[in-house]
């Protein structure tokens, strides 16, 4: 297992490095077979008035998946083990998953996810989006095609609240996120006629 830890606003110290492998090794102990790459990242916020200052970020690479957890606390050592706790968790889910998927019948996608766009408030079409002055941070990753269990499946491993795919079966760009009000929803292109009418996911 390769294992790479970074730091932000903290230094990695050997103690530090240490207690991450150790916790980080028990973590992914019984899935060694289809873990590749673990990345984890430290960092420690400036602003006093954040009480969880110390997050720590692990992101696993299993078997071509991402399984992604992050956790937070006053100490750093109680996030380490917090979120090695948490993709232990994930890592069984998703081993749990891909076994059942080889005993049992493939569930249709509309069964698991409404397929009609949640109703949202139009807002004004005249309005300008509003951009953030600047970008703080830009990821790239692969995107290929997957139907939309498998973006729901990936959603599920990620510790996010939306995730954005290349639909395999309509060749599209979506977006599967958490609604609200509990549940799935998915956000899909619409024609230029309908695109100026604003409308947003609740």
């Amino acid at each position: 297992m390769k294992l790479l830890i970074q730091g932000n606003n903290i230094a990695v110290t050997e103690s530090i490095h240490d207690y991450v492998e150790q916790k980080l090794e028990k973590a992914v102990k019984h899935f060694q077979n289809i873990t590749s790459k673990v990345d984890v990242h430290l960092s420690v916020a400036r602003n006093s008035r954040i009480e969880r200052k110390h997050k720590a970020e692990v992101t696993v690479f299993a078997n071509g998946t991402v399984i992604r957890a992050q956790e937070g606390s006053e100490n750093l050592y109680a996030s380490i083990d917090m979120v090695a706790d948490k993709i232990a968790r994930q890592l069984r889910k998703y081993k749990e998953k891909h076994l059942a998927k080889k005993t049992h019948s493939f569930v249709r996608t509309d069964e698991i996810i409404e397929e009609d766009l949640v109703e949202t408030e139009e807002l004004d079409s005249d309005r300008d989006p509003e951009l953030p002055a600047a970008v703080v941070r830009t990821k790239y990753f692969t995107m290929p095609p997957m139907t939309t269990s498998e973006a729901l499946e990936q959603l599920q491993l990620i510790d996010h609240d939306f995730y954005m795919f290349h639909n395999s079966e309509t060749g599209e760009i979506n977006v599967i996120y958490v609604r609200n009000h509990g549940g799935y929803g998915v956000i899909q292109p619409r024609s230029d006629s309908n695109a100026r009418q604003g409308n947003y996911p609740h």
